[in-house]
């Protein structure tokens, strides 16, 4: 009974460290076409996507696309524009849900990277009904639009 607790626990700390090597690709900090930077994480609903550094290209430093006139000046910085990502595999994201500040729009989500490129692709409905954009790692260190330092 002991070595079976012990295979067990084992298996269940190598499966720990796979996932989380598995979603170590995706993670991390990366600027969309306009320049602003997105950070991908963990949280509570699978990998979200959060707005950390607002490009001097963007529209607006506010959220003044927003369906909901409530929510128009609430300010971009931290907005959660991504979450319920769930790992398909060490590359990809899929299932997710994408909130576009530039248009207001909400849209399914996919995520795939290769290297230092990530492809984010928005659809409705199926992904074949769909916007695909290329977004790039961020190395360099940055200000956050929240001033905080971030690596």
């Amino acid at each position: 009974m002991q070595q079976f607790f012990s295979v067990s626990f084992l298996a269940f700390i190598m499966g720990a460290f796979s996932l989380h090597a598995q979603s170590s690709t995706i993670l991390g900090d990366w600027r969309e076409p306009t320049g602003s930077v997105i950070r991908i994480s963990q949280c509570d609903t699978g990998l979200c996507l959060r707005v950390l550094l607002i490009s001097p290209k963007a529209p607006a430093k506010t959220d003044i696309y927003n369906p909901d006139a409530k929510l128009r000046a609430r300010p971009l910085c931290n907005l959660e524009v991504g979450s319920h990502f769930q790992l398909r595999d060490s590359t990809h994201a899929i299932n997710g849900i994408l909130y576009d500040a530039k248009s207001g729009n909400t849209y399914g989500g996919a995520l795939s990277v290769e290297g230092d490129t990530l492809k984010m692709r928005g659809y409705i409905g199926l992904p074949l009904f769909g916007k695909t954009e290329t977004w790039l790692r961020v190395r360099e260190e940055f200000t956050s639009c929240a001033g905080n330092a971030a690596p």
